[in-house]
């Protein structure tokens, strides 16, 4: 798969994740596309940070309106009965537990749920957004990425670039795999028929322990 495809797939599998019902923060990046794959009949409702609530797939080319974009600036459609309102708001809901889930990009998640995705060294940092309070704040984690950065492992045995939160993922989705973070260490439970075990395990820096139930990957 190339790099787009990759980010459709796994963005898909998220989407699954979702429960009737739900109010659902996306992330910026990867995270957003989940937008366009919720499945048909599920009432839905993704809350963006930067102040709405029924946010959409992506508006058809030509039908963007400039001043509906998600948390990332990008153009976003909204639906009906959908809600603008200020940060105070935006973060009232974050804060006060009314996110069901959040789903969120990562730079690094190691076995124990800990999350860096904010700040590398040395290197310009755009502003740490809202996943402090998301991570802390949403009933469930969920870090959807790819699960390596130009070959080097995402998942790790303990994340060495600064915390965003400790202990708070509880489930990780890559292309390769899904992986639920649990007390016993990092648990894969579904796998991408294009990989071996062995080649998940080789590109994530953890030990995986390998579901009994081990299921195929399905988007």
């Amino acid at each position: 798969m190339d790099k787009e495809s990759i980010k459709d797939f796994i963005a898909k599998r998220v989407a699954k994740e979702l429960k009737d019902g739900d109010v659902v923060n996306l992330g910026i990046g990867l995270p957003t596309l989940v937008a366009n794959y919720i499945p048909k009949g599920l009432d839905i409702t993704l809350q963006s940070e930067n102040g709405f609530v029924g946010l959409g797939p992506a508006p058809e080319p030509g039908k963007e309106q400039k001043d509906v974009v998600n948390a990332g600036g990008q153009p976003v459609s909204i639906h009906a009965g959908g809600a603008f309102f200020d940060s105070s708001v935006s973060f009232g809901i974050i804060r006060g537990g009314h996110v069901n889930a959040t789903i969120l990009g990562a730079l690094q998640v190691d076995e124990k749920g800990n999350l860096a995705n904010w700040k590398i060294p040395g290197k310009m940092v755009p502003g740490m957004g809202g996943a402090m309070d998301l991570v802390v704040g949403a009933k469930k984690v969920i870090v959807a990425m790819e699960h390596t950065a130009k070959g080097s492992p995402k998942i790790l045995k303990q994340c060495n670039l600064p915390l965003t939160a400790a202990g708070e993922v509880n489930l990780i989705i890559t292309e390769m795999g899904v992986i639920e973070v649990t007390g016993q260490g990092l648990l894969l439970k579904e796998i991408n028929p294009e990989f071996s075990i062995e080649e998940v395990q080789k590109a994530t820096e953890a030990a995986l322990i390998i579901s009994e139930d081990l299921k195929q990957m399905e988007v």
